[in-house]
């Protein structure tokens, strides 16, 4: 345990809102502990994410006591240590996170999951009620839960020490709606504080303040791996949408990226995935993908068929990956079976719709953030193949391309298909735009092509 500091009284006048009823607000700086950091500290020593983060730092204490004194017993009257002459005048503004419970406690303390007892120190400070009630739902219902009509002025907040600095900010915001903090990590930390104080403006200005600031893929990681409850608040939404939208277009060439793609945890594969625009040579390469970074984040088959099932099967577009493939997910162990025969069916149902109802399905997807039928912009472009094994085996094999997609192959672009498979041999289709040597005209071409032995 590091204790720094002594044990330490200050009283900051913030009267002189007219008619504003005046309160005492005592901060108890607890020391720093193990787990009780910083969002970035906390970051920083973060391991892979298999589900989202909790509040992990949810700690404090709040206490209203009608009997609750500010000062100790050998202490000055808290009116003789008002800083400043003039009472009518509006101190600095400070004063720290409370959690985001609707009970403030019926006069006991009100734990936030840490028990800390050492003081390190403590501040008094006189607060404004109507300016903080009505910046935050929390201190609304605080101020008129119960006090409203009794004679009690004193709060006691118990915070970790690594909050201080948060606290005193969100506090400072709530008088001038501005904030000293430019940084990503003191922004984050005030962000955190206003999510426990329920102080959305402030989380609106902190995930504005952070959008404007250059994202890297550590910063994006961390947007995405704040606490549920702050991911959930829609102030925070704008932020966490850059954040994926930076990793999807950073890591759209998976492959250029192999290594570092590999090493990402849960979140940042998730934002990846959801994009429209991977340059993945075909959904079964994205099958693949997922499979392998999976065994290696988490080599307990439990563990990995959970994380399968409920966070990464979403962004598999299954009913775009090859029938070969198909059939291998009913026989992979990875995934539950009745969940891997549920979505194998359902590809299957979706590649035996006509075209009109397929683009049906992807319009009524793509406004929603399950876009399972919605095709990527993939290298190998995806074919319908219908086979069959009478009176010889054959196949008919249905490849779309649509007139602006054959325009842009001038002058001398190339797409490809999927590989398809007849008596044990692999094919496939392209179409090429090149220049005739002879005549020297544009011709463009469909070609039918054959796999080496081994390949597909």
């Amino acid at each position: 345990m590091e204790i720094s500091g002594l044990l330490l009284m200050i009283v900051i006048s913030l009267t002189g809102f007219s008619g504003s009823r005046s309160w005492a607000a005592r901060l108890k700086i607890e020391p720093m502990v193990k787990g009780c950091t910083s969002i970035i500290d906390w970051a920083r020593h973060r391991k892979r994410r298999r589900e989202d983060i909790k509040k992990d730092n949810n700690n404090g204490d709040l206490c209203v006591g009608a009997e609750e004194q500010i000062l100790g017993s050998n202490q000055p009257d808290i009116d003789d240590c008002v800083v400043g002459d003039n009472q009518d005048e509006e101190g600095e503004a400070m004063v720290e996170v409370s959690p985001s419970d609707d009970e403030t406690g019926d006069g006991n303390e009100s734990s936030w999951s840490m028990d800390c007892s050492t003081v390190v120190r403590v501040k008094t400070l006189h607060i404004s009620s109507p300016i903080l009630a009505a910046k935050s739902p929390f201190f609304y219902k605080l101020f008129s839960n119960g006090m409203r009509e009794s004679e009690q002025r004193h709060v006691t907040l118990r915070i970790n020490a690594s909050e201080e600095a948060a606290l005193m900010e969100l506090l400072n915001f709530m008088y001038s709606n501005a904030l000293t903090a430019s940084q990503a990590p003191q922004l984050l930390d005030v962000l955190m504080a206003a999510d426990k104080f329920e102080v959305a403006s402030c989380m609106r200005y902190c995930s504005r303040q952070l959008r404007n600031l250059s994202m890297t893929p550590e910063s994006a990681l961390l947007y995405l791996e704040l606490p549920s409850s702050v991911l959930m608040a829609e102030a925070v939404q704008p932020l966490t949408d850059a954040a994926k939208q930076y990793l999807a277009a950073r890591y759209k060439d998976m492959t250029k990226f192999h290594e570092e793609v590999m090493a990402l945890p849960l979140a940042g594969i998730e934002a990846i995935l959801s994009s429209d625009d991977l340059q993945v040579a075909s959904e079964d390469a994205v099958y693949d993908f997922v499979l392998k970074w999976a065994r290696v984040q988490y080599p307990r088959l439990e563990e990995r068929r959970e994380v399968l099932g409920a966070r990464l099967a979403r962004y598999i577009r299954f009913p775009y990956m090859t029938c070969r493939k198909l059939k291998k997910v009913l026989t992979c162990t990875d995934f539950e079976h009745d969940a891997a025969s549920k979505l194998v069916l359902e590809a299957l149902f979706f590649k035996g719709e006509p075209p009109h109802r397929q683009r049906t399905l992807a319009a009524e997807e793509s406004a929603t953030s399950n876009r399972r039928f919605v095709e990527r912009a993939y290298k190998y472009r995806p074919v319908k193949v219908v086979e069959f094994e009478l009176p010889r085996q054959q196949c008919v094999v249905y490849l779309d391309l649509k007139r602006e997609e054959c325009t842009n192959l001038f002058p001398s672009g190339r797409v490809y298909s999927q590989a398809f498979h007849l008596g044990g041999q692999g094919f496939f289709l392209s179409a090429h735009c090149n220049m005739d040597q002879q005549s020297s005209f544009h011709c463009f071409g469909l070609f039918l092509g054959m796999q080496e032995k081994g390949i597909g």
